[in-house]
């Protein structure tokens, strides 16, 4: 971390060898913080059955991952300005191997859910770096190149995660889901130190560091994904840590904002969202980490509790996503040489909400073969959106804002699936209790179709049983269990409406951006 250690004066000025290979090592440790958000989803029954949780507390282990590093990555910037990019990346690929064999040997879920949040926390580093020495590096068109690959990673590692999740479940068991990354993080952590060298350290930072912007915007975020998690199991406002949570967001919320626009020196550059064409790049990063996350945790939870499915056959029902969005990569990286990328953008916000959109009519019965036209939507526009946004937002930036506003770029996509995620499990909770009721109030005793399915449930079960009164509790149990399964399906239908929806508000910000190409300048030397 020494000032003295050799640094090229402009580093887009290295080999291309060299520059392709410290980008990849960069993109490896990128892929593996991305793909652990969601590499549980397929398999949280599993690890409830090894680590005897309930529904509520396995939510965490998500959860806590993803708070952890929505409250890491905008203090990147700063923490790569005064470490340097290399050191910072080395260190938090060291603790994401490290809290990553640490999550393989928990012993119960609050050990769990204590090691996924710190997974989070020190692999969080990883995230937006790529994206800021991806501008650094590559110049002109190359840039192009460089911003799709982290586009499709970006989009696709949330994607396939649960698939890889179910088959290494199925096949060995759910640790294997952490020791997973012990031989590509421990190569990351070896390799980027020698390969990766863009920039200097500046330990004088550390003296004039925001540390009280960092502990606003922590109580901010850190409180208001408490509220959202938990507020829909605990009664909302009529819980007294949910209560006082809330006035902590608040209060910390509007004092961070005050703070970050006096602040000579802010932790979070929010300035930067008066460039036009960043915020409303920023505002399309949080709507399709909203479609991204919600997607991936909507799909297994309805294919596990109405269909029934395993680990294993839920990725399987999850893969046509990445399959279609690695055949759009190929159409994508053709078309962005001479079409608009507005253009490529407008198309791939529309398959995404559309893909969500038409979820809407689910049923009970649906399998893969159903989700495959809504998946293969999905796969082709997150291809065709994300990486024009990451281009209109980063490519925006003089290079001097750029280490700074890359971590809030990449905030406004983790906190859009957090915020995502949390409402969505709200709606899971409050939509089904409406529909239930609905279903409910047209099931009387009178009607023939209610009276034929009761004595034929009550015949099915008597005659298993023995016992009349009994077989007559359990048709009631059935038709109990038949209402409850139909709530839920219109529940998900709901849900998947109100995340497409977003997509509406997407497109209509895109009418407001500027043109822009497929380069940018090039960054001043460092």
């Amino acid at each position: 971390m020494s000032k003295t250690t050799s640094v090229p004066t402009n580093p887009a000025d290295l080999p291309t060898g060299t520059k392709v290979f410290a980008f990849s090592l960069l993109c490896l440790g990128f892929f593996m913080a991305t793909l652990d958000i969601q590499i549980v989803a397929s398999s949280l029954k599993d690890i409830g059955g090894g680590l005897s949780a309930s529904q509520d507390e396995l939510s965490w282990v998500q959860t806590s991952y993803l708070i952890a590093e929505i409250l890491v990555i905008p203090m990147s910037g700063w923490l790569t300005r005064v470490f340097s990019t290399r050191w910072v990346f080395a260190f938090s690929a060291f603790g994401f191997t490290l809290t990553s064999m640490l999550c393989g040997l928990a012993w119960d879920i609050n050990s769990m859910i204590l090691f996924r949040a710190l997974q989070g926390a020190l692999g969080a580093a990883m995230i937006p770096t790529v994206f800021t020495t991806a501008f650094v590096l590559f110049p002109g068109k190359q840039r192009l190149i460089a911003s799709t690959t982290i586009g499709a990673l970006a989009s696709l590692a949330p994607t396939i995660g649960p698939v890889i999740g179910g088959w290494i479940t199925d096949q060995w068991s759910w640790h294997w889901l952490f020791y997973l990354n012990l031989v590509p993080g421990a190569l990351v952590t070896v390799l980027v130190p020698r390969f990766v060298n863009v920039d200097h350290a500046d330990l004088s930072l550390l003296k004039r560091g925001d540390y009280p912007g960092i502990l606003l915007m922590s109580g901010f975020l850190g409180c208001l994904e408490y509220v959202l998690e938990e507020g829909p199991r605990k009664n909302w406002f009529g819980d007294h840590a949910i209560l006082f949570c809330t006035w902590i967001s608040v209060i910390c919320g509007f004092l961070f904002l005050v703070h970050a626009f006096t602040a000579k020196e802010p932790i979070v550059d929010l300035r930067a969202l008066a460039i036009r064409n960043f915020g409303i790049g920023s505002l399309l990063s949080f709507i399709t980490g909203i479609g991204l996350f919600c997607a991936v945790f909507l799909t297994p939870v309805f294919l596990s509790r109405v269909r029934g499915f395993d680990s294993l056959q839920i990725g399987v029902a999850l893969l046509s996503v990445g399959c279609f969005q690695l055949i759009a990569l190929a159409a994508y990286s053709f078309l962005a040489r001479f079409v608009d990328m507005r253009l490529l953008m407008v198309f791939g916000l529309i398959c995404f909400g559309v893909g969500c959109y038409l979820y809407v009519p689910l049923t009970n019965q649906w399998g893969w073969h159903e989700l495959l036209i809504p998946q293969a939507l999905r796969g082709i526009g997150q291809q065709f959106c994300v990486p024009p946004i990451v281009t209109m937002a980063l490519g925006s930036l003089p290079p001097s804002r750029l280490k700074s506003a890359s971590g809030l770029f990449n905030l406004m996509r983790n906190l859009g699936g957090a915020i995502g995620i949390a409402v969505c499990s709200t709606m899971l909770n409050d939509r089904l209790n409406l529909h239930y009721e609905r279903l409910d109030e047209h099931v009387s005793a009178g009607r023939p179709a209610i009276e034929a399915l009761l004595r034929d449930q009550a015949a099915h079960f008597a005659a298993v049983g023995g016992d009349v009164l009994n077989g007559a509790a359990a048709g009631l149990g059935a038709l109990h269990a038949l209402l409850l399964r139909e709530a839920l399906v219109l529940t998900f239908s709901d849900t998947f409406l109100a995340v497409s929806l977003c997509f509406v508000v997407g497109l209509a910000s895109v009418l407001f951006s500027r043109p822009f190409g497929n380069t940018a300048p090039p960054p001043d030397a460092h």
